[in-house]
């Protein structure tokens, strides 16, 4: 379990690559940084969603929130683009490979995590489903914080929010929905 703790602290200091392909500044966003954000975001979200009736699974959610990037600590943060060159299959491929290796030494867990992870890769449940809701509304909410600061050149990660569509029931997807709208209504108010 050991090693597995002293790899995952890399997340602390990996580098969001989106950020610096834009021009940030290094500092801008870690991957621990944006993991911790998908845990709230999914957290806050799971709650407003069993508060209107349905119920989630919160544990879940907060387990596949924490690792479902664990893999970059091996592959490292690879943005959106890189798919269009290694192919989108070939970067699954590695990131299972290297989320297997790093749960290797964890013992009986191990198997618990993986079944989180795949569930996750492959947005088999509703909580995987949420999650992933949750790592695209981190995003935005980290794009809205550096536009608020002065930084250009973000639209291409707010094409997401229009297109999004995490196959969700209809009470969960009313909250994504919600989380969505407001994003792109906070966004406008900056231009004003």
């Amino acid at each position: 379990m050991l090693t597995t703790l002293i790899e995952l602290q890399r997340l602390k200091r990996l580098e969001r690559t989106g950020w610096t392909l834009r021009g940030l500044s290094n500092g801008t966003e870690s991957v621990a940084a944006h993991s911790f954000g998908v845990a709230v975001t999914a957290m806050l979200m799971a709650d407003e969603i069993e508060a209107r009736g349905l119920e989630v699974n919160a544990e879940r959610i907060l387990r596949m929130a924490l690792l479902h990037d664990w893999a970059e600590t091996r592959v490292g943060d690879m943005p959106k683009t890189a798919a269009d060159y290694f192919g989108a299959d070939a970067r699954r491929g590695a990131e299972t490979k290297a989320f297997a290796d790093i749960i290797r030494g964890i013992g009986a867990a191990g198997s618990v995590y993986k079944t989180l992870y795949d569930d996750y890769e492959e947005r088999d449940s509703m909580e995987a489903r949420l999650v992933k809701a949750a790592d695209v509304i981190d995003l935005l909410v980290q794009a809205y914080a550096l536009e608020r600061a002065g930084a250009k050149g973000l639209d291409e990660f707010w094409e997401v929010a229009h297109e999004a569509d995490f196959k969700l029931p209809a009470v969960a997807h009313e909250v994504v929905s919600e989380m969505l709208q407001s994003l792109l209504k906070a966004r406008s108010e900056i231009a004003k």
